[in-house]
């Protein structure tokens, strides 16, 4: 590298240091915070700057049913097209321009680990497209009690199932996990996990959470900031969380609100005024 060159390269690092420190010095000569925000994580039109419109809970129901086979038992998938995919095929962009395969990762509670029930998470990352946190939560609260305590299946495609058809058999999970849910109806009915009838069960479950998440999804759009669910917190968790949900106490180290009682033996004893408590 030549002189020249050289020098013009020191001059202008020069220039740059020494812009970035004048910066950062205030009137007094002390180091001060940077004030420029950070533009990372901006996105276009903000946060939350999708714009929701009301769908059709009966309508998104059959595109979720036919989505979970689409992607082959892919419940997050289902329950996701079914409101973001449908809101694309009525408004066209933003909503088209998603790339939904991502939702396929959630099938069988995120890649057949257990966890999450995918089309649960499906319909909450969908309202996370429009609403923040504060917001979203009693969407999301909403949503998750009433499948804990709803029997399901409920939806019956009829001739359009694509596992088996006719009636199949219902239950209340009592949990969100997908773990649980499987098996507590698997274990009532005496289907094995790995049949054609699970399959479809889980297809029609994919439905009937979408028809809620709509339901939920029209009524914040009417109620907004005032919308609120009508479920109640499980006797569980306010029992539970008299000790291991409450700020200052010693036993504060749970986390979540999902019903106690499938995880914690302890929990059934703890509802009846406390008694035999580990």
């Amino acid at each position: 590298m030549d002189n020249s060159r050289r020098n013009c390269l020191c001059g202008l690092g020069g220039l740059a240091v020494g812009g970035a420190v004048a910066a950062l010095v205030g009137t007094g000569g002390s180091i001060a915070r940077a004030a420029a925000p950070a533009k990372r994580f901006e996105q276009v039109n903000g946060e939350f700057g999708w714009k929701p419109h009301k769908l059709d809970p009966k309508e998104c129901a059959k595109v979720a049913y036919e989505g979970y086979w689409y992607k082959g038992y892919a419940c997050g998938y289902g329950a996701f097209y079914s409101i973001i995919g449908v809101l694309g095929e009525k408004y066209g962009a933003p909503y088209n321009q998603f790339p939904f395969s991502m939702l396929e990762a959630n099938k069988g509670g995120i890649s057949d680990w257990g966890t999450i029930c995918g089309a649960l998470y499906g319909a909450a990352a969908a309202f996370a497209l429009f609403w923040g946190r504060k917001e979203r939560t009693p969407m999301v609260n909403e949503l998750y009690r009433w499948y804990e305590v709803t029997k399901l299946p409920i939806y019956n495609p009829g001739e359009l199932a694509q596992g088996v058809k006719g009636d199949l058999p219902s239950n209340a999970s009592g949990s969100v996990l997908c773990h649980i849910s499987v098996s507590k109806w698997c274990a009532a009915h005496k289907i094995e996990a790995t049949s054609k009838a699970r399959s479809e069960r889980c297809g029609r479950l994919t439905a009937d959470v979408s028809f809620k998440a709509v339901e939920i999804f029209n009524a914040k759009i009417e109620q907004g900031k005032n919308y609120k669910g009508t479920f109640a917190v499980q006797p569980a968790v306010s029992g539970c969380g008299e000790c291991h949900q409450t700020k200052g106490n010693d036993a504060n180290w749970a986390k979540g609100v999902m019903d106690c009682t499938p995880c914690h033996n302890g929990a059934e004893p703890l509802l009846n005024k406390f008694e035999n408590h580990p």
